[in-house]
């Protein structure tokens, strides 16, 4: 019976060891071999984790400028102080200290959203998955290739400057300027 058990769990793992790595194996850089053991090499992951991260400090820095030059105009509006005298406590240069925070609350918690939305997060991954399957050029061939660029700019930038100069000498000769 142990047997049994034993061929039927190897059968098991042949087979998904020949399927080769689910999409989500892929996108963390782990293998079935590695299940229990934390990643090493977060793959395409890594890439939507700091798109993530770099959003939420957008949106802090953002939220917290909008914050602030609202704060800033409703303070400098009568009315607006008539009805919320609060709005003078601070001073205006203190003002920013006080919105970033708020605008960092903010941040953290449009990531955490952000985050938390499966089908979101499930198209960052296929993003970043169809990246990483891109061939990058080599570092040569892209400074062969800005070479090619360069001398091409600088011969069409030689061209059409002659070609100017010569057009400009036959219309003085032809107009009498």
């Amino acid at each position: 019976m142990a047997e049994e058990e034993v061929d039927t769990k190897g059968e098991e793992e042949a087979d998904t060891a020949s399927e080769g790595p689910s999409a989500s194996e892929e996108a963390t850089g782990t293998s079935p071999d590695e299940a229990g053991q934390a990643p090493t090499n977060l793959g395409a992951t890594k890439y939507v984790h700091t798109a993530f991260f770099v959003i939420g400090i957008l949106v802090a820095y953002v939220s917290s400028k909008m914050l602030a030059g609202i704060w800033n105009a409703l303070s400098a509006w009568p009315p607006a102080v008539r009805l919320v005298p609060q709005l003078l406590y601070y001073g205006e240069d203190e003002r920013p200290s006080i919105t970033i925070f708020v605008g960092v609350a903010i941040g953290v918690i449009t990531v955490v959203q952000f985050f938390r939305n499966r089908r979101l997060r499930q198209w960052a991954d296929d993003v970043a998955g169809e990246l990483s399957k891109v061939v990058w050029p080599t570092r040569e061939t892209v400074t062969n290739g800005t070479i090619v660029v360069v001398v091409a700019s600088a011969l069409a930038t030689v061209y059409v400057g002659l070609l100017d100069r010569l057009w400009g000498f036959v219309t003085t000769l032809v107009y009498g300027a």
